[in-house]
């Protein structure tokens, strides 16, 4: 832990590689609506375990857990208060004038819009399972989303209940989350190391925080309601963001199988950016299961540095 403001705190991880392929560091932007020791569930399913033995420095942003007093924090809040605190503090601590960005799903969008909104502040990005596009056909969070009275829930709740949005997750996928993971778990009941994981993960799954109100109501306005990213007319404080001042080289990577940010929702992000350096990645994996696979973690991690490292001059 090298720095906490409020709730939000920002980690260091250190060891790997005795050989630092990419200087430059690389901070992880997770989510609001679930915990980001996602990215170091276990020694052998950690992205963070295998980008440190790749030669990447990477750092972690944890955004904490909202209560009453932060429900009125708003996307400026996030982004040009903690994110920009945090990659400030880093391009300090290493004497560089930009950072490397990674962001995951609803993180990966913050990541794109800091990006629009400070080009001199980050020399690479990358996108992880991250919707730009939230108007395809198979987006069936995007469709739940339009029809939900935000204003009404934050003004009744202050906060919207974490326990709230993640049975909300489940009911998009309800056989393969609320029934199948159980009756395939009897299968593999024999295996100790296995149970451990699907309880690791069951914890993970379950511990979803609460979302601050402001924050919640403009984000679902902005981009579920809106499409902002693609329609464009997106305000985060007294600036308009607009994909097309990305300057940073982009690395999008999604799940092929992914229920939360379809491939085609990902995708979408390659036309509206104002250069060529972009390139796809599709990892046949889920939503969860590009950062825990085995396989797939690998995978990622590999991509992600071997493109840091082509870049890293």
């Amino acid at each position: 832990l090298i720095r906490q403001r409020d709730k939000v705190r920002l980690f260091r991880y250190r060891g790997g590689a005795s050989r630092r392929r990419v200087e430059t560091p690389l901070l992880l932007v997770y989510a609001l609506v679930n915990r980001p020791y996602m990215m170091d569930l276990e020694p052998d399913r950690s992205l963070i375990a295998r980008l440190l033995d790749s030669g990447v420095r990477p750092y972690l942003i944890d955004w904490g857990y909202p209560d009453a007093a932060d429900q009125f924090l708003d996307l400026d809040d996030y982004l040009h208060g903690y994110l920009d605190s945090a990659v400030d503090l880093i391009r300090h601590r290493h004497g560089v004038e930009r950072v490397n960005l990674a962001g995951v799903c609803q993180g990966g969008v913050f990541s794109l819009c800091y990006g629009a909104l400070n080009a001199h502040k980050v020399k690479n990005l990358v996108t992880l399972v991250t919707p730009v596009d939230f108007d395809t056909p198979d987006n069936l969070l995007a469709k739940w989303a339009r029809r939900i009275d935000v204003d009404r829930l934050a003004a009744a709740a202050g906060n919207v209940p974490g326990r709230l949005l993640h049975l909300t997750f489940l009911s998009l996928n309800p056989f393969q989350l609320g029934v199948r993971k159980y009756l395939d778990m009897i299968d593999h009941a024999d295996d100790a190391e296995r149970l451990v994981t699907f309880m690791k993960m069951e914890r993970w799954i379950e511990d979803t925080p609460d979302q601050a109100g402001a924050a919640f109501r403009q984000f679902v306005d902005a981009f579920f309601v809106k499409n902002a990213l693609v329609n464009g007319g997106l305000r985060i404080g007294a600036r308009e963001v607009s994909m097309g001042d990305v300057e940073a080289p982009v690395l999008n990577v999604f799940a092929t199988r992914d229920h939360l940010a379809p491939p085609s929702a990902a995708r979408a992000l390659g036309a509206l950016l104002p250069h060529d350096d972009y390139r796809e990645l599709g990892v046949e994996a889920g939503h969860v299961g590009l950062f825990v696979g085995r396989d797939a973690s690998a995978q990622v991690a590999a991509a992600i540095a071997d493109w840091l490292a082509e870049r890293d001059r």
